[in-house]
């Protein structure tokens, strides 16, 4: 585990036997970023928390020994109980035998660059069969896994959470929302709107639905469209909104609870922003919101009462991430609000531990 009160941190036992099993984990991390087996090569070195964060946070630096892409797409690297972590898409803590459980990743590139760069064998355990009962297996190992945090689809992550007696973080479903306020600037707006919808669809700060203020609907909205069409963008929008621009596809009671991951927007005329933050409110994940708008009470009440992890203010919510919130390598967003909540860095999986030196004391 990492705790957060301790002065030093120990990345990895370097004179550890080969097959000895490692402290047992307690949390696990996991990240999308480039990276290379540095990481590793510097660990057993007792490093303060500040270096090891920063040093994390510099891995989309890290330059590739022997010209190897051992990786692939994504390494994920956290510190776990003295072990350096590294997975791909599903990872969870063994606490039976010390060691690591992953599924569905590039494994064993992974492991045999560890192991290559000075890891004990056996330290990364692989669940071979990708079949769902492995899961509902995995969800019930309460005693021998710590924390399940379950990267994929919003239907995989709502079983693994309804199903579990394992403690779960839940990570990564977006249904995120821009509300244009009357009193927005255009240009802004359909930047905002634009670069929300259409930079990277399939994330989860991307946004899905569209508010617009009915006082400039007639106005904004064929820009909207026009700036959407250029980008191949489907629209689906409601009775008001479809008067204004026919072009549109009608929007159903579903679209507005929809994670498209695709070019699709719905999009709503809202009579004020109490509308808009009931709207919202209701069909949120609890991702990442924002308002476009000059009005600055408007604007401190909507971060006030949107219930979400990340609420903006003329921005993208294309910003809802880790790194780019200065965390270093991220392990996922939280849509839960304890304990983590949000995007979380290596500090979202630390703990506190308590030293306490006495001389006879007694209570």
């Amino acid at each position: 585990m990492l705790y957060s009160s301790l002065a030093t941190i120990q990345l990895l036992h370097r004179n550890q036997a080969a097959d000895g099993p490692l402290v047992r984990p307690v949390f696990v991390a996991g990240a999308q970023v480039g990276g290379g087996v540095d990481i590793i090569e510097a660990a057993g070195e007792a490093v303060t928390r500040g270096a090891a964060a920063r040093l994390f946070a510099n891995l989309m630096a890290t330059p590739m020994k022997d010209s190897e892409q051992i990786f692939g797409a994504g390494v994920a690297a956290s510190t776990v109980d003295n072990a350096v972590l590294l997975s791909c898409s599903a990872v969870a803590p063994d606490g039976s035998t010390g060691g690591l459980l992953v599924a569905n990743g590039e494994s064993n590139m992974t492991y045999k660059a560890a192991v290559k760069a000075g890891a004990p064998e056996g330290f990364l355990q692989f669940v071979e069969f990708p079949q769902r009962e492995a899961v509902d297996v995995m969800t019930h190992m309460r005693g021998y896994l710590d924390v399940i945090i379950p990267r994929g689809g919003a239907g995989l992550i709502r079983h693994i959470v309804e199903n579990s007696s394992v403690p779960v973080i839940e990570t990564g479903t977006g249904v995120c929302h821009t509300f244009v306020d009357e009193t927005a600037d255009f240009d802004m707006a359909i930047d905002i709107a634009v670069n929300a919808k259409t930079s990277h669809p399939s994330v989860c700060n991307a946004m899905e639905t569209l508010l617009v203020h009915e006082a400039i609907a007639p106005e904004f909205l064929p820009k909207l469209s026009w700036a959407m069409g250029e980008k191949h963008v489907e629209m689906r929008g409601d009775a008001r909104a479809r008067e204004i621009c026919p072009e549109m596809n009608e929007a159903t009671e579903e679209d507005w609870s929809t994670e498209y991951g695709d070019l699709i927007l719905s999009i709503k005329v809202v009579p004020d922003l109490d509308a808009a933050i009931a709207h919202i409110n209701k069909y949120n994940t609890g991702h990442s919101e924002t308002i476009v708008t000059k009005n600055l009470e408007n604007a401190h009440r909507f971060q006030r009462e949107v219930d979400a992890a990340a609420v903006y203010v003329n921005a993208s919510t294309r910003f809802t991430d880790g790194f780019e919130f200065g965390f270093g390598a991220e392990i996922g967003i939280s849509t839960q609000k304890l304990h983590a909540r949000g995007p979380m860095g290596l500090e979202a999986l630390t703990s506190t531990k308590y030293l306490i030196y006495g001389e006879g004391q007694i209570r």
